[in-house]
């Protein structure tokens, strides 16, 4: 029987369920902004909310520029650098390295202030601009382990059995084929095959995906101080997304070859938001300062491109093994799986999607012109992500103009619902001057996990965004611990700043989502968890000058 199988490896083709299109786990990561800012911000932990006078405010409670009392300028460049990327080079006789870099230069905000008061220096009002990387997706994820008969193309035609009405567990076993259709299954990686397909269990696997890219954020404030007492300010962003993704998926099949999938995926758009805070001092006497803020979701607009290359080993090369076994020839040693024929897949979709809402609040405190203490305490709703469909569109004959629409993905954002939670971000911060020339800052962050204990990338989900998707695995991040420091020196009206930030994130990886069927268990399918973390230091220099 060994000679007369086909073989359907959907990691292969279930790579026609979820990573790189528009779903909850792409999401998070586009929604999730990280600590970025000049040095002074990040040596602080962000805890500057209600202390402001630091133009990286500008986007987290605006009323903080109200809080310059001189036009000011800025410019923060740096460096990142990722202590536990690794990757795989050889496995089992089989090529499974992939390019990454484990550290990068970075140009992380460049902005402007402009400040005027009037006599008393009582009322005053600004207006700022800013550009800054609020995120950087530059990450190496690697992961190991044993599957124990489980595999990619198993979830495959269990999927298809589950959800296919009149199947029984045969046509399960069978790669959920029936009926002589075209292809296998709805999606990117659609195959041609002739009749009924077996799939192989999995020994093990190694994955490796590196990500790269970033989100640049362009904010135009207005604010203002009322009696020295009162600060409001509001905030425009747009958004700049380049993200990209590279990975590859290697198992080691039962019957010792191996199966491999390559991706690559690009997703580019823009988005806006508004931003708006107060700050205020409740005794008029007191330095003490509180500040409330919210920040409404990014309206994203996005693209996303993106390639997949299968191959899978010896026997289990699907349609082309007929051919030769009936001609008496033997198996091609490694055979690509193409999409009717054209070498490769790819994949072209536009979708939208409207981040969470976030509110923060947060207290300040000065003694003197030595002690400065800053805490923050954010809250977002994950959970009540927006993922939307495009429609279509109206012209305006009349104005010449056309409005594109979009509504809804309720399957996903149902699944949205099931997986995610709202997050919790509580920032502290002090600095301290021995000197006046000279401050010494630290800080610390904790983030709480987005991801539920019980969350999994459904690949059974009837969405656009999952039938584009070209691989399976997910990572169930769990909570962010940074501990920054820093140092600054000011000379006349010139400052040089200085930070270090240690991040570190522990999450349990899955090459693919968790099947059980209690009356078949022999269409059991689980994916181990695999521990993995990102532990990331990022080094920071900001030059500013005030006139």
């Amino acid at each position: 029987m060994k000679n007369s199988k086909y073989i359907l490896f959907a990691s292969l083709l279930v790579s026609a369920l979820t990573a790189s299109a528009q779903e909850t786990y792409q999401d998070a990561k586009l929604a999730n902004p990280q600590l970025t800012g000049t040095a002074r911000y990040v040596g602080m932990g962000g805890a500057m909310e209600a202390l402001g006078a630091d133009i990286s405010t500008i986007s987290t409670n605006p009323a903080g520029i109200g809080l310059f009392s001189k036009t000011s300028i800025s410019a923060t460049a740096g460096v990142i650098a990722q202590s536990d990327a690794k990757k795989y080079t050889e496995w089992n006789g089989y090529r499974v390295n992939f390019d990454g870099k484990q550290s990068h230069p970075t140009f992380d905000q460049i902005g402007i202030v402009w400040s005027q008061g009037n006599a008393s220096g009582r009322n005053r009002l600004n207006l700022a601009f800013n550009y800054h990387k609020n995120t950087d997706f530059g990450q190496i994820l690697n992961a190991a382990s044993n599957l124990g008969g489980a595999s990619q193309n198993k979830l495959t035609a269990v999927k298809n059995f589950e959800n296919t009405r009149g199947w029984s567990a045969i046509d399960a076993n069978y790669g959920g084929y029936k009926d002589n259709r075209e292809s296998y299954q709805p999606g990117l990686l659609n195959v041609y095959t002739d009749k009924n397909l077996l799939y192989e269990g999995a020994q093990d696997f190694r994955f490796g995906k590196y990500e790269h890219g970033y989100i640049g954020e362009y904010d135009f404030n207005i604010s203002g101080s009322i009696q020295n007492r009162v600060w409001l300010g509001l905030t425009v962003g747009i958004h700049d997304v380049h993200y990209n993704n590279n990975s590859i998926y290697n198992e080691l099949l039962q019957d010792g070859n191996m199966a491999t999938s390559f991706e690559q995926t690009k997703i580019t758009g823009t988005g806006f938001d508004v931003k708006g805070g107060i700050i205020f001092r409740p005794v008029e006497t007191s330095p003490f300062r509180v500040g409330l803020c919210f920040n409404t979701p990014v309206f994203y607009d996005l693209k996303l491109r993106g390639a997949n290359d299968i191959t899978m080993g010896g026997d289990n090369a699907p349609d082309t093994y007929k051919a030769a076994a009936e001609e008496g020839k033997p198996a091609p040693v490694e055979m690509p799986i193409y999409n009717k024929g054209d070498k490769g897949q790819a994949v072209d979709y536009d979708f939208r999607l409207n981040t969470p809402w976030k509110v923060g609040a947060s207290i300040g405190h000065t003694i003197g012109r030595q002690l400065a203490l800053g805490a923050t305490y954010e809250y977002a709703w994950y959970s009540h992500m927006d993922n939307r469909v495009k429609t279509g569109g109206t012209y305006d004959w009349y104005y010449g103009d056309y409005y594109e629409t979009s509504a809804s993905d309720e399957e996903m954002n149902r699944d949205t619902r099931l997986n995610l939670q709202g997050v919790s971000t509580v920032k502290v911060g002090l600095e301290y001057k021995p000197i006046n020339m000279v401050a010494l800052r630290v800080g610390y962050n904790y983030v709480s996990p987005m991801f539920k204990e019980s969350a999994f990338r459904d690949a059974t989900l009837g969405s656009r965004g999952v039938d584009v998707s070209t691989s399976t695995d997910y990572t169930n991040w769990k909570a962010i611990n940074r501990i920054t420091a820093g140092v600054g020196f000011n000379y006349l009206n010139w400052n040089i700043d200085v930070a270090y930030q240690y991040s570190q994130q522990n999450g349990d990886f899955y090459a693919f989502m968790p099947y059980t069927n209690e009356t078949s268990p022999q269409l059991n399918n689980v994916s181990p968890a695999t521990k993995v973390s990102n532990k990331r230091h990022q080094l920071l220099l900001t030059v500013g000058y005030k006139f």
